[in-house]
């Protein structure tokens, strides 16, 4: 069991983001889950054209919990502001902070390249990527200044798209690559401080995203994008999150600077 170590993961009410809240939780780990709650409102991306979860699906996660182990917190990772504020609501709530997981993503696409709206680019860059700039930006500098900086772990859920080009999905693509870059970029700006970062690059895992994503190529299923990786199957939100929650771990430390494909051997 873990020794109380306080996380913060965003994308947390539902998918791989409360999947790790539950695997965190169930070893000893302390959790601030936060996510946007924009469910299917106007607050939503609008090139983003499934809804995301609700402020009953972040209470949910939460609920099987006390507020000694896990507590709700809504806010968007586009915000900087707002996630400087959930990274101190953790600290108050829980008294340090060691761990992040930026888990919190969108998709949107469904044409090439260049029939694609730059509304769609920068949604795509703003939820990706600034989301995980911004969590990194606000969860860091407490660790560094925590109790014990080497037992902290920045993680950042990419994807097989930070390593390949998706078809129809550039734009997606482009942001999940840049993902790689900074926890790259991190986890050299960390060199020696006992702080490291890394990224885990899902394959096709049961989501509403992967939904959303089999809408976009005309699909009636899900299951037809997990056919082609050599695991032959759909990953489950589960079997991430114990990935990322290695990553969370001491042993994590290991992997600074990695990019962990936790894909079931995609093809695309």
């Amino acid at each position: 069991m873990n020794d109380g170590t306080v996380a913060l993961v965003t994308g947390a009410a539902r998918g791989m983001g409360a999947a790790t809240v539950h695997a965190l939780a169930a070893q000893g780990y302390r959790v601030l889950a936060v996510d946007s709650c924009a469910g299917d409102s106007a607050e939503r991306p609008l090139e983003v054209k499934y809804a995301l979860a609700s402020a009953s699906d972040l209470m949910a996660v939460a609920e099987k919990y006390d507020d000694e182990q896990v507590q709700a917190h809504i806010a968007d990772v586009r915000d900087r502001i707002a996630m400087r504020h959930a990274a101190e609501a953790a600290v108050t709530a829980f008294g340090r902070l060691d761990v992040a997981v930026a888990a919190a993503g969108v998709i949107a696409g469904g044409q090439p390249l260049w029939e694609t709206a730059n509304a769609q680019l920068h949604e795509m860059w703003d939820t990706n990527l600034v989301g995980v700039w911004n969590t990194a930006a606000a969860c860091v500098p407490h660790m560094l200044a925590g109790p014990d900086p080497s037992r902290c772990r920045f993680v950042a859920v990419s994807s097989a798209a930070g390593t390949h080009g998706l078809y129809h999905l550039a734009a997606y693509s482009a942001a999940k690559h840049a993902v790689v870059g900074l926890v790259k970029g991190l986890a050299a700006d960390l060199a020696g401080s006992g702080v490291t970062a890394a990224a885990v690059a899902p394959g096709a895992t049961q989501t509403d995203m992967l939904e959303g994503t089999a809408r976009l190529y005309g699909l009636t299923t899900s299951e037809d994008l997990g056919k082609s990786a050599l695991i032959r199957r759909i990953l489950a939100p589960e079997d991430l999150a114990g990935v990322i929650a290695l990553c969370c771990s001491r042993e994590g430390a290991a992997l600074n600077g990695s990019v962990v494909s936790a894909d079931g051997g995609f093809r695309p």
